[in-house]
């Protein structure tokens, strides 16, 4: 088996291959710190081809995933599926920290 991740970007995104035989999956996953009043994206949304699977360490952010309005915080997970529109903001006082990765 190998695996092979790329460097960090913005959202300390990593690209992670793997390799069995003739087989290769991939999947990336990252780390983020939302600061209190951000945004994210900062304007419109974010939409990819992959379901995102999200953790909440701490904090909490507010938003919108499929036209839905939702509030998460510490300790939830959530799914994004692949080609859903979604949004949120960190309305609190304190950073939420979120561990997140995409798979196709």
């Amino acid at each position: 088996m190998k695996k092979i991740f790329a460097e960090a970007n913005e959202y300390n995104l990593k690209d992670f291959f793997i390799e069995e035989g003739l087989s290769v999956s991939s999947f990336r996953m990252g780390t983020i710190s939302v600061l209190p009043g951000e945004r994210v994206p900062k304007e419109g949304v974010s939409v990819h081809e992959e379901n995102e699977y999200s953790y909440i360490i701490s904090g909490g952010m507010t938003g919108e995933s499929g036209g839905e309005a939702f509030e998460i915080s510490g300790g939830m997970g959530t799914l994004i599926p692949a080609g859903e529109e979604h949004w949120c903001i960190n309305e609190s006082d304190v950073p939420c920290e979120i561990c997140w990765v995409l798979i196709k």
